[in-house]
């Protein structure tokens, strides 16, 4: 096991900048996401860790070692890919220990490791079966094992579960985090799913544009964004956005959006005027009277909760309940908002106010 250090990493492709200045501690048997929409960077950032991209400048260090000018298969870790990768004349034994056949360890030493790894992955009884004869979420599991038996100091998973249907995705996030908790291997995980990054980081980096937007765990990144991207990003189904500006009316200060719907405000340090970025949460909004009403324009019942979208003016609004509400198209109905969970941020800058 060991630490990553990322300093002021840079990449360049000739004239072209796409990682400008990236700066990230990973602490020894931390499990890290690396998140954000396709283009971010994320991925030419862990091909940098993993020695297969050039960095431009900056460095990168695994545990005490600048690892900048080190040969991929001399830094200690090891990678697992979107598409599997395995050998398909290789049976799940050879294909796991393959690393070991490389590095010309003992007969005794490949069986030993190998077993124990098919034992933690639940592959023991695969073991003499080809790539083409598993599922896609054994087929995975098998690029896990392979690895495993490496026991590097770093993992690295590029969207590992891309390639997987909705439910097996779920449950290979359980094997992936249950792994780490067996292993305490330091993890560096690609993913563009938010989900995913929710459900398994300690530690979340959301990036764009090849920059660090924020640095987190996942619960401070969803109480607490720093932007409006992160605030958009992180959350499931998305926050709600709505421009305007703040005003005072009869002694009371209040929202006013572009569209002239008005919303109830926190406190905050924001002048009359300014104009803002006014964020909710679906799931903070409750449906009740004494709340702000709107027109109903889609109801999706999903079992276990209700979306509803709502209009007021050309201001669009998403909530989120529990309870099964009897409503229709074209209804009103009153959203009622704590400005207890309401966030602003400034609408030139994007930042939290």
């Amino acid at each position: 096991m060991a630490n990553v250090t990322i300093d002021n990493v840079i990449k360049r492709y000739g004239s072209v900048q796409v990682m400008h200045g990236v700066s990230v501690d990973i602490e020894d048997g931390e499990f890290v996401v690396l998140v954000g929409p396709s283009g971010c960077g994320k991925s030419t950032l862990l091909r940098m860790l993993a020695g297969l991209e050039e960095i431009s400048d900056g460095t990168i260090s695994i545990g005490d070692r600048v690892v900048n000018d080190v040969l991929p298969k001399e830094r200690d870790i090891a990678m697992v890919f979107q598409s599997y990768a395995l050998y398909p004349h290789k049976t799940v034994y050879d294909n796991i220990g393959f690393p070991l056949k490389m590095a010309k360890r003992s007969q005794s030493e490949i069986d030993d490791k190998v077993t124990k790894a098919a034992d933690i992955l639940d592959l023991t009884k695969y073991l003499k079966r080809y790539p083409k004869e598993l599922s896609g979420g054994q087929r995975q599991r098998v690029a896990m094992g392979r690895a495993i038996v490496r026991d590097p100091q770093v993992f690295l998973f590029d969207e590992p579960l891309s390639n997987l249907d909705a439910k097996l995705r779920v449950t290979m996030r359980i094997e992936i985090k249950e792994l780490h908790q067996r292993l305490g291997t330091t993890i560096v995980y690609v993913t563009h799913d938010q989900i995913e990054a929710m459900t398994m980081a300690d530690k979340i980096v959301v990036m764009r544009d090849g920059r660090v937007e924020q640095i987190g765990s996942p619960l401070d990144l969803y109480d607490n964004p720093d932007n409006v991207f992160v605030a958009g990003f992180i959350g499931s189904p998305s926050m709600n956005f709505v421009h305007g500006k703040i005003a005072t009316e009869e002694g009371v200060r209040v929202f006013v959006s572009d569209s002239g719907l008005k919303l109830p405000l926190p406190e905050t340090t924001a002048r009359d005027g300014q104009e803002i970025t006014y964020g909710i949460r679906p799931e903070h909004i409750q449906i009740g009277p004494g709340g702000v009403e709107m027109d109903v324009v889609v109801v999706e019942p999903t079992g276990s909760e209700t979306q509803i979208f709502a209009k007021a003016g050309k201001d669009l609004i998403d909530a989120l309940v529990k309870e099964r509400i009897n409503a229709r198209p074209g209804s009103k109905l009153g959203f009622v908002i704590n400005p207890a969970d309401v966030h602003l941020f400034d609408r030139a800058s994007e930042q939290r106010i």
